[in-house]
């Protein structure tokens, strides 16, 4: 039961070209965002349609695959944890960033996706 304390799953398409990046370590990230859609009626039974947008971070080889294989508007299924953290900015002030930190994906929507 421990695994379902913080845990998110997903499936959502990219909103752009995964970010790869290299900490001072020598670790590998990549960073992207995906869109989830939702649809509901309103009080007038008029059909809703709304989009969130979600910021991802992925690790290790796993940042290399994410990069090679998805692109602006792939389709795939996450699982993975939310995190949060902040930093201060250039100009000294103090921003607060929520992201899921993925542990697995799928890539969905064939090969031309």
């Amino acid at each position: 039961m421990n695994n379902l304390r913080n845990s998110i799953r997903l499936i959502g398409n990219l909103g752009q070209n995964p970010e790869v990046k290299e900490t001072a370590n020598g670790k590998k990230l990549a960073k992207f965002s995906i869109a989830t859609n939702e649809s509901y009626r309103d009080e007038n039974g008029k059909e809703v349609k709304e989009t969130m947008w979600h910021n991802l971070i992925i690790w290790g080889k796993q940042a290399d695959t994410v990069a090679k294989y998805l692109k602006k508007g792939s389709e795939v299924a996450i699982e993975g944890k939310l995190s949060n953290r902040n930093y201060t900015d250039k100009d000294g002030i103090k921003r607060y960033v929520t992201e899921i930190v993925v542990n697995e994906f799928v890539m969905l929507g064939g090969k031309n996706n």
